[in-house]
């Protein structure tokens, strides 16, 4: 029996969430995983300081990197070490705590990332 998209399961009480893509549980779906892998970049990494929503603190964002969550949590950790504050990385964008623009361009482009500074 073909099945259409008004009868595609999307929750099963035994494993909860399930993919409509694959009808895996998404705690062990591999087709998002595979779209999500790396995203879509130009190749230009760009740093911008942003305070909106934060109650006036600044922080400088780094995004553009063609990197897995795995490899931007640990890009982020060397970052947040050399610049001796903290952050955080959130939908592929890091952040780190205070305006640390130049001296965070100056590492990525040791690191070999082309790199641009973005916003005012």
């Amino acid at each position: 029996m073909p099945t259409s998209k008004a009868t595609v399961r999307v929750y099963s009480t035994e494993t909860g969430r399930v993919c409509p893509d694959c009808g895996q549980p998404v705690a062990t779906c591999q087709c998002k995983r595979q779209q999500a892998g790396m995203p879509a970049a130009d190749g230009i990494v760009r740093i911008r300081r942003e305070t909106k929503g934060r109650k006036g603190k600044g922080v400088t964002l780094i995004d553009g990197l063609p990197l897995t969550a795995e490899e931007l949590n640990a890009l982020a950790k060397v970052l947040k070490a050399r610049c001796g504050t903290g952050g955080t990385v959130k939908d592929g964008i890091i952040e780190i705590q205070g305006d640390h623009r130049e001296l965070l361009q100056q590492q990525l482009l040791q690191s070999g990332y082309k790199v641009k500074l973005a916003g005012g």
